[in-house]
């Protein structure tokens, strides 16, 4: 995947992280708590609010094919701690490692920001995105029963954390 690289989310870069943000939401809609339509009727002004907390992108070319990102918590006590949130990637790139270096410039970014601990949610029945987590220092925490309701069907939810 040389042809790829991966850089932090500019101001600049409206129209490429709605465009994968969007595509995320299409193509694994099982894999977020929110949905297509809730990020669809978002105003430019609330899209640009979300971008405001670290973003990473992975390009091919000029086409933005993954994307990762952090929320930081808020107050002095709490603010060696950040959400990975916005996890996803091309099908057709998954396999290649291209996920590990995204994860990684993800890591290193809340490294030098102070974060020393990064926590996210994943759906109970995901493996493959449990493994993938865990071969890079996450370990579940917990699990949140009824996490989310999605077409009528209960999914419970995982949390990990790496510290």
């Amino acid at each position: 995947m040389d042809d790829v690289t991966i850089r932090l989310l500019q101001p600049q870069d409206l129209p490429l992280y709605q465009a994968i943000r969007l595509e995320s939401l299409i193509e694994e809609p099982q894999a977020f708590a929110n949905t297509h339509a809730d990020w669809a009727a978002l105003s430019e002004a609330e899209w640009r609010q979300r971008m405001s907390g670290p973003i990473m992108l992975a390009m091919q070319g000029n086409s933005p094919v993954g994307i990762m990102g952090l929320i930081r918590q808020n107050g002095e006590r709490r603010a060696h701690r950040a959400s990975l949130i916005m996890v996803y990637l091309r099908a057709d790139l998954r396999g290649t490692g291209l996920a590990d270096r995204l994860l990684r410039a993800v890591i290193d970014h809340a490294a030098r920001s102070g974060i020393t601990q990064i926590e996210l949610t994943v759906s109970a029945g995901n493996s493959q995105a449990t493994a993938f987590y865990r071969r890079h220092g996450f370990r579940q925490t917990g699990l949140i029963p009824n996490a989310l309701i999605i077409d009528g069907i209960s999914v419970d939810e995982i949390t990990m954390i790496r510290t």
